[in-house]
């Protein structure tokens, strides 16, 4: 995890520098802007690195969606015959390129990068402004740059606490948003489920409800442990994942259905106008057919 560490630490320092030049360094309404925007730009710069395997992901699922009703149908066909089923859903895939595992990708490479950033934002605490020299500069950090991190505050409260340990002000701010970052973890898996739709491969099914509702349910307790500033990451990436969904899945709609109704077409508004009753015309009336009586 070292070249991750330095990798994380050397992102973190140059969006630093770069608030600092600009002239946010400081103290203002309790918070160290230069180092809070520096974690706030950490997440957009590894998002923007990792877009390209987020739109692989969205294409993987829309191939994944179009062999929905072909998954089905061999479902039906091998009910009760898990083996045979695994091994034609298998030959499909590989038959129509389609990857199921690619829906996870970008989750998997964010991981690394998350524990990562778990103990880069751990070490920005008052307790460690006490190391020896030689320690603060592990990963590439100037003393003088970590001395900084290590005294950052969102509104007077430290980016290294957690909810417990710290006093009433970091657990309420940790409290208040902890449970931001776990709702819009739920609101960013719901988002793609309700655009995607429930697979019918069980191993995706089962993938969906753990990215639902496992994950967050994790974090309830997980939180707790979560310094601040991990918590201001993780809720910026949620942010910004629910903007990039919007986008990519208007850019990638789903795949219709085989068998639903096609939506109206528009009217040509000059067709209407001449097709329309004019003003003061009786309205015509139907034929009429007349039924000639029979004289006896």
């Amino acid at each position: 995890m070292g070249p991750i560490y330095t990798g994380i630490s050397w992102i973190l320092r140059a969006w630093h520098s770069l608030w600092d030049k600009i002239g946010l360094d400081g103290l203002w309404l309790g918070t160290t802007w230069d180092w809070i925007l520096a974690i706030v730009f950490l997440v957009l710069t590894v998002r923007v690195i990792i877009f390209p395997l987020f739109v692989k992901q969205i294409r993987s699922q829309r191939a994944m969606q179009a062999l929905q009703p072909q998954l089905k149908a061999l479902q039906e066909k091998h009910k009760g015959d898990r083996e045979t089923l695994q091994r034609e859903m298998m030959e499909l895939y590989r038959r129509e390129k389609a990857n199921p595992l690619m829906g996870c990708l970008p989750l998997l490479l964010q991981m690394p990068i998350f524990f990562g950033v778990f103990h880069i934002v751990k070490r920005m605490t008052p307790a460690n402004l006490g190391l020896a020299d030689a320690d603060k500069m592990l990963y590439g950090w100037p003393v003088s740059q970590f001395n900084s991190a290590a005294d950052a505050k969102l509104f007077g409260v430290s980016i290294g606490a957690t909810f417990t340990g710290y006093g009433t002000g970091a657990m309420i701010l940790c409290g208040v948003l902890g449970v931001v970052m776990i709702a819009t973890t739920y609101m960013t898996s719901r988002q793609m489920i309700l655009k995607t739709g429930w697979s019918e491969d069980p191993q995706q099914r089962m993938l969906q409800k753990i990215m639902l509702y496992g994950i967050p349910a994790t974090l309830i307790v997980s939180a707790v442990a979560f310094p601040l500033g991990l918590i201001i990451y993780w809720t910026t990436s949620n942010l910004f994942s629910l903007g990039q969904q919007m986008w990519v899945l208007k850019k990638y709609p789903p795949p219709k259905v085989a068998g639903a109704k096609a939506e109206p077409k528009p009217v040509d508004p000059e067709l209407a106008k001449a097709l329309a009753p004019k003003v003061g015309a009786k309205p015509a009336n139907p034929k009429r057919k007349t039924v000639k009586k029979n004289v006896g």
